[in-house]
Order: structure tokens, then sequence, then C-alpha cells
């Protein structure tokens, strides 16, 4: 179905991303699509990654998902965790 972004309690600064892939999608879900890529949200999580940009990078050999959430308020030194 596409991607599905979360957040969970955890590390330092108090939240985390989290990236499963979806194979449904609930009555509770947003979904949105960009250049063809359904991003499914559960209504819950929505205020904690409201205007957050997602980016897959490629760095050599190292690839991974970048966010910018505009309302984060701090990250730990490793860049895991978020604080709202």
């Amino acid at each position: 179905m596409g991607l599905r972004l979360a957040v969970k309690k955890t590390g330092c600064s108090g939240f985390a991303y989290v990236v499963n892939y979806a194979d449904d999608i609930g009555s509770n879900d947003v979904v949105f699509e960009d250049r063809g890529v359904k991003v499914i949200v559960d209504r819950d999580h929505l205020d904690y990654i409201n205007g957050t940009e997602v980016d897959f990078v490629k760095q050599g050999l190292n690839e991974a998902f970048r966010f910018r959430n505009p309302q984060a308020k701090g990250e730990c030194g490793c860049g895991e965790s978020f604080s709202v």
C-alpha cells in the first residue's frame, strides 16, 4: 500500500520516527501521496509530525530517511529522537 510513518516514545529527547511498510489502511489513517509514494499516518500521530518533510537520502553506501520537523523543539545529539 505504501509507507507507514509514526512516532514512538523513546530516546533521550522523547520521540523517534518509525517507518514501516503499510499492508492496509485503517479507518483512523490519513493518506498522503507525493511523486507516486503513499505515506500513511495514524491520526493520533499527526500532532507530532504535522508539517514534517521526509526525504530519502543516499550518501555513498549509506541510505536513510531524513526528517525536518518544524515543530521539533530539540533533538538528541545523534539525531535519533526529538521533542515537541
